[in-house]
């Protein structure tokens, strides 16, 4: 069983099987006499596929582990690619070898070679991580991207990515001290190790050189500029650090489009003055136009490319007439012609809106005014602005009711009118005595001098 979603090879997410191909000529027969093509397709660890020689002639089917000859020793992989559609693969890569010369296929694996080749494919991570350590030992000047194990374990392939040439012989003496096997040193591109490694695009999908592209085809800087594409290198790199390869997809219908658009050093002549190319939608088949600040005539044309005026539309037609007025030495009035102005006429609407259905708002919830709370109980506003009532020395006519009435000889401060917060805070002191103590206490006597009860009474 594969790991993973555990769907025996049929799913399309490149961890169970990479570089799938559908066989459109599997339920096609054959004409009476004509044997099947000798050849099937391979697959192998990552993205790598061969082609070998079924010379037993055994009928095999995608899917199939199958033992293959190996240099030496045998070799484990799955079949992927039977019948004809091998002959239609190998004349797309150009391959016009006999079926003889490849190497043979020998039969479908039994059960104790495929666990073998399990046990050497739990081996690839662990030598993987110790050959990088030797290699940081060693100081090479290389990355070590991937380890793949024969089906026997008599052989592994290391795959490296350098910038220059490496001279890896005192590395390969130590690792075949350290395992015991043959060491094959391969060394690959950047888009090669990002086929075998895998992973996930910016577009959400798997890197198509992991899923089904085959061929690299060079990728350049022109491209993104044929597409109108900012020439930044992080969005316009891979996981590879190279271009992606996704910018040649659509290059071929953005080159068609792009022959009849004109140059964009041209400058437009009008009697309004010169008029440069800012902008060009070529899906609208638009070009932008502004005129130049500076209308000297013998100025230089690159400092007449001013960016206070106008951007103007014009169709592709229009820019290529007016180029082929300026060649005859003649200047139209303006860029537009009487042709391209057009009146705006705003037409009424054909309906009556009788429940305000044109409202962009009308969904949402009007915000309610909030309701000022009262004070708490006991409690009075702090305002320095306005002057405080004066008391009359009677008690007072408004009292919660859970408040009790202090006894005859308890009486309020009075306070004066005239002396603001200083004295409501000493009021609201002594108010606070009064509810905190119990019925017939006396509140403490204020101290002498003090302005906010002249009479000194309690």
């Amino acid at each position: 069983m594969p790991a993973g979603c555990r769907n025996n090879g049929t799913c399309g997410t490149g961890g169970c099987n990479k570089l799938n191909v559908f066989n459109w000529l599997n339920d096609m027969q054959l004409p009476s006499g004509q044997e099947k093509f000798p050849v099937i397709e391979v697959r192998f660890k990552g993205s790598r596929k061969e082609f070998y020689y079924n010379k037993p002639n055994l009928d095999f089917k995608s899917g199939d582990v199958v033992a293959v000859e190996g240099n030496p020793g045998h070799d484990m992989g799955v079949v992927s690619l039977t019948g004809e559609l091998v002959r239609f693969q190998l004349k797309k890569k150009n391959i016009q070898d006999a079926p003889e010369t490849f190497r043979q296929v020998y039969r479908i694996a039994k059960q104790p070679e495929i666990e073998k080749w399990y046990e050497v494919k739990d081996k690839e991570i662990p030598t993987l991580h110790r050959t990088r350590e030797i290699i940081q030992q060693l100081k090479l000047t290389m990355k070590l991207g991937d380890v793949e194990f024969q089906g026997d374990g008599k052989k592994a392939t290391f795959f490296y990515t350098a910038d220059d040439r490496v001279d890896f012989r005192e590395l390969i003496k130590k690792l075949a001290e350290e395992f015991h096997i043959r060491i094959e040193m391969r060394q690959i591109g950047m888009r090669q190790e990002a086929s075998r490694l895998g992973g996930i695009g910016v577009c959400g999908r798997e890197l198509c050189c992991s899923t089904w592209l085959t061929d690299f085809k060079a990728v350049t800087t022109s491209t993104a500029r044929y597409q109108n594409l900012a020439l930044n290198q992080v969005k316009l790199a891979g996981q590879c650090g190279k271009l992606k390869c996704c910018l040649n997809y659509e290059l071929d219908s953005y080159m068609d489009a792009l022959k009849d658009f004109p140059q964009t050093n041209i400058v437009l002549e009008t009697e309004k003055g010169r008029a440069s190319h800012r902008k060009t939608d070529i899906f609208k088949r638009t070009m932008w136009y502004a005129y130049s600040e500076d209308r000297r005539e013998h100025a230089d044309s690159q400092d007449m490319m001013g960016e206070g005026g106008n951007w103007i539309a014009l169709p592709v037609e229009r820019v290529n007439e007016i180029i082929e007025l300026n060649r005859q030495k003649i200047k139209p009035a303006e860029l537009r012609d009487a042709s391209m102005v057009e009146e705006v006429i705003e037409k009424a609407p054909d309906y009556a809106n009788v429940v305000g259905q044109d409202r962009i708002d009308r969904m949402d919830k009007l915000k309610k005014k909030k309701k000022k709370k009262p004070f708490a109980q006991g409690k009075k506003p702090e305002s320095s602005t306005q002057p405080q009532k004066q008391n009359t020395g009677q008690q007072a006519t408004h009292k919660p009711q859970h408040q009790k009435q202090p006894s005859k000889g308890e009486s309020q401060q009075q306070g004066s009118p005239n002396k603001g917060s200083r004295n409501q805070n000493k009021n609201n002191d002594r108010n606070k005595h009064f509810r905190n103590n119990k019925p017939g206490s006396s509140p403490p006597p204020p101290k002498p001098g003090n302005p906010g009860n002249p009479s000194g009474n309690s």
